[in-house]
């Protein structure tokens, strides 16, 4: 459906669009991002180059990081078929990178396919673990939120109106949504991985509050 110089011009593409980027969603994450889902994809024998394609473009049009995502959907559409990719595929592509974030889900479950699901596993997998409290800390830097308040609650459940516009802090992220991922991963193998990182945090976060409140034994 996608073929292999299709695939590369997608990259090229992708990792232009967020060159800039100084909110943890940079070329590093897009190349680690389809580093996993390439290993989800053969495990689950996907549509390789659907998946890879959909893994290098999953940011491109987050309304969190573009400040006009229309503008940057209808670019995308521009330049895919500009480089003749097939309307089905094309299609096959909006349908994942339209519906795969946690925000999105926040109003509903939503639908994907077998692609889908492992670009939305990889993605998830790159917040969480060492990876994710780095990427996490330097989010919330970027957004001007706290480190941390013990006065402010983890919110329980939220809008995604309430998750992009509401500020939180970086640690109640891990709560209202780091620690939720390991239960929302598709695949087996996502699952295995996700559990051994969501540990890793979890350590992080005990050590932290007991840092924080300089009750450390250590």
């Amino acid at each position: 459906m996608i073929t292999d110089a299709q695939l590369t011009a997608i990259a090229t593409y992708a990792t232009a669009r967020l060159a800039q980027d100084k909110s943890g969603h940079g070329a590093d994450h897009l190349h680690r991002v389809v580093k996993l889902a390439r290993r989800l994809a053969i495990a689950e024998q996907a549509d390789l180059n659907l998946t890879l394609a959909a893994a290098w473009l999953h940011d491109v049009i987050d309304d969190k990081l573009m400040a006009d995502p229309e503008q940057a959907h209808q670019a995308l559409a521009t330049k895919l078929t500009a480089l003749q990719v097939r309307v089905a595929a094309q299609q096959a592509i909006f349908e994942i990178i339209d519906h795969m974030s946690f925000s999105k889900s926040l109003n509903g479950t939503q639908s994907l396919s077998l692609a889908g699901q492992i670009v939305q596993d990889a993605d998830r997998l790159d917040a969480i673990g060492a990876i994710g409290i780095a990427r996490a800390l330097y989010y919330s830097g970027h957004v001007g939120e706290a480190i941390y308040d013990p006065k402010v609650a983890p919110r329980e459940h939220m809008t995604k109106a309430q998750y992009r516009n509401q500020p939180g802090t970086a640690i109640n992220h891990f709560y209202e949504k780091l620690f939720k991922l390991e239960g929302l991963m598709n695949t087996a193998a996502a699952k295995q991985l996700a559990h051994q990182r969501t540990q890793v945090m979890r350590q992080f976060v005990t050590q932290f509050k007991a840092e924080w409140d300089a009750d450390d034994q250590s």
